[in-house]
């Protein structure tokens, strides 16, 4: 509780905490050297209005987009997210689980999935309405996204074995990219087309696995830090966002990316898998996912930049 709101205090005057280190350290007679780091934390966002697990979501803290899932039974639902509470949007046209999406509340992106069989198709998201798009050349299950309506990414996944496959999206129809060199299933995405980011999910055991996409070919990444699969992720190449999963038990690790390595970051107050994320990495949001039981738990993730400060002894 004291940890708390120290830390709770340190977010909201972070240069107090600065000028405070800077002026003991001169008064010692230290040379003072600065950079940053980042602080962040998670706080209770308004529920969905429908618990479900397996779903996908796309778009920003204050604009996001959550579809599809598992409420017991495969979900269409759509909801639209203000910054404060969810509303409803308009239903997929093809209820299903375990998709991914990407892009933003008003031109969104839906593929793949699982409705009783691997579906391949693609749904694009207008604000009100869902219409066809261009189907995927793989059917998959469990794969992720990244990028937007009109310059999508889609990896990994499982069609009948764990798949590597990658595929570009141009608005219209999906092409092959390059393979993921490792290939699995309930991964989570970050980034662009150009610059995407996968992390974690399972090859039959729970994987750390990060990988970076340049728009032809994958890279080894930092591991994450917790292996684990059913995470969401959220924000860019160089400042992902990576959340929950199951390790074992339901995970409420969160962890910050800076383009080469992963670092702790606040933990989720409510520890699930199969949630979904967006927004950034200063500014996250997850939703949804199990804990027990169909969540309908919302989330927003607050990063602060905060000065670091290294001393030296005057000679």
């Amino acid at each position: 509780m004291v940890l708390d709101k120290i830390k709770n205090y340190i977010r909201k005057y972070p240069q107090i905490l600065f000028l405070s280190i800077l002026f003991v350290a001169q008064y010692f007679g230290f040379e003072v050297g600065m950079g940053m780091f980042m602080l962040g934390a998670w706080s209770a966002g308004g529920a969905l209005a429908t618990a479900r697990y397996s779903l996908a979501g796309a778009g920003t803290q204050s604009a996001g987009l959550s579809f599809g899932g598992n409420t017991s039974a495969l979900s269409a639902v759509t909801e639209e997210y203000n910054g404060t509470a969810w509303s409803s949007g308009g239903a997929l046209a093809t209820a299903r689980q375990y998709l991914a999406g990407c892009g933003t509340q008003t031109a969104g992106l839906s593929f793949g999935g699982h409705s009783g069989a691997n579906p391949a198709v693609t749904e694009e998201y207008n604000g009100t309405a869902w219409s066809a798009g261009g189907a995927l050349a793989t059917a998959r299950y469990g794969l992720a996204g990244a990028g937007t309506q009109s310059a999508g990414l889609s990896f990994g996944g499982y069609a009948g074995t764990f798949s590597a496959v990658t595929e570009e999206y141009n608005g219209t129809a999906w092409s092959s990219g390059g393979a993921l060199a490792t290939a699995r299933y309930g991964l989570a995405g970050a980034g662009t087309q150009s610059a995407g980011l996968s992390f974690g999910g399972s090859t039959g055991a729970n994987s750390a696995v990060t990988e970076e996409y340049n728009g032809t070919s994958w890279s080894s990444g930092g591991a994450l830090a917790t292996a684990r699969y059913g995470l969401a992720g959220a924000g860019t190449q160089t400042a992902g966002l990576s959340f929950g999963g199951h390790t074992g038990a339901n995970s409420a690790v969160t962890e910050e990316y800076n383009g080469t390595a992963w670092s702790a970051g606040g933990a989720l107050a409510t520890a699930r898998y199969s949630l979904a994320g967006a927004g950034t990495q200063s500014a996250g949001l997850s939703f949804g996912g199990y804990a027990g039981a169909n969540s309908a738990v919302t989330e927003e993730y607050t990063g602060v930049l905060l000065p670091t400060v290294t001393t030296q002894a005057v000679s």
